[in-house]
């Protein structure tokens, strides 16, 4: 039936009459003019379909396995814990309080920070050692979870993939879970895993900022967390290789901070008074 009215729509718009033999619209299903103008028009309907929840969840799971298989997470249950509860707490500030949200601290001692579509955020032991109080953790983890409501690692994965992103995010979905009908790469796993050394837009990773620190002030910490943590990184000396991925795949903290100042100005004073840093703070153990 589907198929019937798509041709009767291409005839029409091909300026058949308005009256016209409902016989001759069936057999006009196999003319090739209509059968290619049924696949261009199928094909514009899947360029423009989104990838679902469900979609966007399976791709995070499917990277944040690659991930952890290069680097697992630090063994200590208290550290995890921990973690998660803030980014849990912050997650709910947000648009998508819904997500499968999970936090952890991978044991690697470069410094970085991950966030996968779907709700999987990870950040490096090495990035987790440079923070000085809880604020400064949960203004990275905001940054991170703004990604994730923002869908910038999908809109990248999905660029990456070019004009066969349905296709191939099906297919890779398939696999994962085990279908034996799935004939596809995992080209969306691999896409998104890339882009941990690829990093994502500069201006995507403004916005998540300037959209962390309001996350951070809604979940009542001192939204000037994040601006900490930059000036923590910046006086990092550019050399230490401890931070070469992030200073290749992120804006510098120095012109991140600029466009913060630039952004907040003000407007955020108030709360960093009042949102003072609750002082417990989970040292990792050594």
């Amino acid at each position: 039936m589907k198929r019937i009215l798509a041709a009767l729509c291409i005839l029409s718009l091909s300026g058949a009459a308005l009256a016209f033999n409902f016989n001759d619209a069936l057999n006009k299903l196999n003319d090739p003019d209509t059968q290619k103008a049924f696949g261009i028009g199928k094909k514009m309907m899947e360029s423009a379909r989104e990838i679902s929840e469900a979609q966007e969840i399976d791709i995070g799971e499917g990277i944040a396995s690659s991930v952890l298989g290069a680097a697992p997470l630090v063994r200590d249950d208290a550290l995890q814990k921990y973690v998660n509860r803030i980014g849990l707490w912050l997650a709910l500030q947000t648009e998508r309080p819904e997500l499968p949200w999970r936090f952890g601290v991978t044991d690697d001692a470069d410094v970085n920070a991950f966030a996968m579509p779907g709700g999987t955020i990870l950040i490096t032991r090495g990035l987790y050692e440079k923070f000085r109080n809880e604020s400064e953790l949960a203004g990275v983890l905001a940054h991170e979870i703004s990604h994730v409501v923002r869908k910038h690692q999908l809109k990248a994965i999905k660029s990456a993939l070019g004009r066969e992103w349905q296709a191939d995010i099906a297919g890779a979905v398939a696999e994962k879970k085990g279908s034996t009908e799935a004939k596809r790469s995992l080209k969306a796993y691999t896409a998104g895993t890339e882009l941990f050394a690829r990093g994502l837009d500069k201006d995507d990773e403004f916005e998540a900022d300037r959209m962390g620190v309001v996350i951070a002030a809604r979940g009542g910490y001192n939204p000037f967390g994040l601006v900490g943590s930059l000036q923590t990184l910046d006086a990092v000396k550019p050399g230490d290789g401890a931070v070469a991925l992030m200073f290749k795949t992120h804006p510098s903290p120095a012109k991140r901070l600029e466009m913060l100042s630039a952004a907040m100005g003000t407007q955020l004073d108030s709360y960093g008074d009042s949102g003072k840093d609750p002082g417990r703070f989970y040292v990792l153990k050594k």
